[in-house]
């Protein structure tokens, strides 16, 4: 998951367990699947580091660094992380032409899949829709038919809730491998093949997939190539220049 445009996000981490930004950015620290520092010696490290008293003096009026200070900066920097200037962006404005390949992905992202209706799209706007690309809830995607990680319900107790993970945004997609909240996938091809014939059932898969035959919506190759292609629309180029220079992985946060 990425940490662009979460000014638009409601709960952080895979399982939600953060109602704030402000609260997750110090989550990591403690962590002991990822920074594993306590706040006391992560402040004490702060203030030995010549520039950072004057720094947090610029900031809050004074030298004094705290973990409210700490959060409240964090946060400040995480919402200036904006990403709305992708190629479909773009396009949508009139400024730049998708491909014949491209058109057909998105027309694929947009229609449901209902073979009684004439409609054989591959149904990903519900989850994945808005201009985010993102819904604001947690879904059960078929990784597994037994769930190693409760996902959600780890954190509600709720055994709906078991094998629900947060719907990421696709925007910059493309960047963020490797996939899913277990990182299992290495490509946006693996990923698209899951959806059409790897998706497993469980009593809290998510409706928008139980509904499909089994094993998911049957595309052709040449869609799920399309699928792909649209999705590669949603990168935004500067991002892809950041990942070059090695500054993309600053801008990244995992989760246990």
């Amino acid at each position: 998951m990425t940490l662009f445009n979460l000014a638009w996000k409601r709960s952080f981490f895979w399982d939600g367990r953060a109602e704030s930004l402000r609260r997750q950015v110090l989550m990591p620290i403690e962590n002991d699947r990822e920074m594993h520092q306590s706040m006391e010696n992560t402040i004490a490290k702060l203030v030995r580091t010549a520039e950072y008293p004057a720094l947090f003096a610029r900031a809050f009026g004074s030298a004094e660094i705290t973990s409210n200070r700490l959060a409240l900066a964090l946060e400040q920097f995480v919402l200036t992380r904006i990403s709305c200037d992708a190629k479909f962006d773009r396009a949508l404005q009139g400024g730049e032409s998708l491909t014949e390949q491209e058109k057909r992905g998105f027309e694929l992202f947009m229609t449901e899949y209902d073979p009684r209706r004439g409609l054989r799209g591959a149904d990903c706007f519900h989850c994945h829709g808005g201009a985010l690309f993102q819904s604001q809830g947690f879904a059960n995607n078929g990784l597994d038919a037994d769930f190693a990680d409760a996902g959600r319900g780890g954190i509600t107790g709720k055994e709906w809730d078991k094998g629900r993970f947060a719907v990421p945004s696709l925007r910059n997609v493309e960047l963020t491998g490797p996939y899913m909240h277990d990182g299992r996938f290495k490509t946006l091809e693996e990923v698209v093949a899951h959806y059409c014939n790897g998706v497993k059932r469980s009593a809290t898969l998510d409706p928008n997939l139980a509904k499909h035959p089994e094993g998911g919506v049957p595309l052709s190759k040449d869609d799920q190539k399309a699928l792909v292609a649209f999705l590669k629309t949603l990168t935004e180029e500067s991002l892809r220049e950041e990942r070059g220079s090695g500054k993309l992985a600053e801008n990244r946060v995992t989760s246990p």
